[in-house]
């Protein structure tokens, strides 16, 4: 068993979770999931359903009392989001998810370019921060460029040769979703706005885990999923520096987001209305406030502390399987843990572990330029969060160790 300076009371904070209580195949859950989605607490599920049984309403709109409570509520999550970010409340932007949030400022951005401009992406995006960049890259005549990924890092010097006057937009995620590598986003966005291009951050995999102010990075525009900081799915966050949001487009167009209307033409509201366009997502945006709160009682410093010795004690456990080769720094990451056992399909050790109660994701991870680069197809991926344990680690490695049994490949250890 791996000793550390244990800060969080984990037994405790497994009872905030309802899902933890029941059985997956006989055994009891290890969810090492929580890249693709995290588990949601007590807090938030039942303040999310308490807007439907108690004051379930459209914002801004009825002069009744639920309409009002709504409202109240609805805004008091962009109040929390802001502070969460070190944001001022209109520079917050509710949309329904990192994806959402990239294709608007994509969307809003690129049609501003000309032929020729360029826009610098990194190896290691998740496709919803290429897909969008590229297919209006396309469409605009603009060019694209890659930053290379060197030994799971992101290779700086690399960056600093093509992030040049040609550039206008560079969009970087603050940490892997495939790697669990924590990327310097505030160098980078030095080096951005030195050549005086715009600086974007796909923030989905580092928001739910350390400390984020946007005013401290410097960045132009931030995104975040709710799903993935144990709020509700179907909600994101979009930050953008107010003055560059006053001069933006609309992504989308319809009611709310609008000043007045006329057969004519139509005049825009202010930000962040400009960008919150029809019904929002209001149960998902309250649920999001009520995990942001859970989240702060935790700690976000006492969060990324336990995930990082879990993340450590993960990587030295796994290198001793012979046969498990992981794809990551040993340093500098969040509690993303990429690997393939050799001899067998990465699909093939995802069933194996579920049959033992144990949920990771296996695939390319919607990272397949990535996968490319490190010359594989597909990889499994064990992610960690706060309600993980030092046993759940143990019990992955003994999971492991079975499929390699079934599949006749050798049990040994390098040790």
């Amino acid at each position: 068993m791996h000793k550390t300076k244990i800060i969080l009371d984990i037994d405790r904070i497994k009872k905030d979770f309802p899902i933890f209580s029941q059985k997956i195949n006989g055994h009891s859950l290890v969810y090492l999931d929580s890249a693709a989605t995290a588990q949601k607490p007590s807090l938030v599920i039942e303040e999310t359903t308490r807007f439907y049984t108690e004051y379930n309403s459209n914002i801004h709109r009825g002069a009744h009392k639920l309409g009002e409570l709504a409202t109240i509520a609805y805004e008091e999550a962009h109040e929390k989001i802001a502070k969460f970010l070190g944001a001022d409340i209109e520079e917050i932007i509710f949309t329904a998810g990192t994806t959402e949030s990239l294709n608007l400022v994509a969307y809003s951005l690129v049609k501003t370019l000309k032929q020729g401009d360029k826009i610098v992406l990194t190896e290691m995006e998740h496709h919803s921060n290429i897909v969008p960049w590229q297919q209006l890259a396309k469409q605009y005549g603009v060019n694209i460029e890659y930053i290379k990924v060197k030994d799971f890092q992101l290779d700086i010097e690399h960056a600093k040769k093509i992030i040049d006057s040609k550039t206008k937009i560079v969009s970087v995620m603050h940490a892997s979703n495939v790697l669990g590598t924590i990327n310097p986003i505030k160098e980078l966005a030095k080096i951005t706005h030195d050549i005086g291009a715009l600086f974007v951050v796909d923030a989905a995999h580092s928001a739910p885990n350390m400390k984020i102010n946007v005013k401290d990075i410097d960045c132009d525009f931030l995104a975040f999923s709710g799903h993935k900081i144990c709020g509700p799915t179907g909600i994101g966050v979009l930050y953008g520096k107010k003055h560059l949001l006053d001069k933006m487009s609309p992504f989308l167009y319809g009611g709310h987001m609008i000043s007045e209307v006329t057969l004519k033409d139509t005049t825009f509201a202010d930000v962040p209305s400009k960008f919150e366009s029809g019904t929002s997502n209001i149960a998902g945006a309250i649920g999001l406030g009520y995990a942001i709160d859970y989240i702060n009682k935790i700690g976000l410093e006492n969060i990324h502390y336990y995930e990082t010795e879990l993340a450590k004690y993960a990587i030295e456990t796994l290198k001793k399987i012979v046969g498990v080769k992981i794809y990551g720094p040993d340093e500098n990451r969040t509690g993303v843990i990429s690997f393939n056992i050799s001899g067998i399909h990465a699909h093939d050790v995802a069933t194996i572990l579920d049959r033992e109660g144990i949920a990771i994701r296996s695939g390319n991870h919607c990272a397949m330029p990535l996968m490319n680069a490190l010359g594989i197809n597909a990889c499994n991926r064990a992610s960690i969060y706060f309600y993980n344990t030092f046993d759940d680690i143990d019990n992955l490695v003994e999971a492991i160790k079975k499929a390699k049994k079934i599949f006749k490949v050798t049990n040994e250890t390098s040790e």
